[in-house]
């Protein structure tokens, strides 16, 4: 079974191509991505979730938004 890989919302951020927070947390609300799991009082995402919403097409999805 592969190792879960956490990723902080900077991490995030990077893969994502530089998105901004406020338009990583606008597409939680928006459900084009999965909300954060809290450990240690500290939020992260799981990788694994984030590579296959991508591999999915829903890269488009979260291609940067007109200002």
């Amino acid at each position: 079974k592969p190792s879960m890989n956490y990723l902080t919302l900077k991490q995030l951020s990077q893969k994502l191509g530089g998105r901004g927070r406020s338009s990583i947390y606008r597409d939680i609300d928006l459900g084009r991505l999965p909300p954060p799991i809290r450990l240690g009082g500290r939020i992260y995402w799981c990788e694994q979730d984030i590579d296959a919403l991508m591999q999915a097409g829903s890269e488009k999805a979260l291609a940067v938004d007109a200002q």
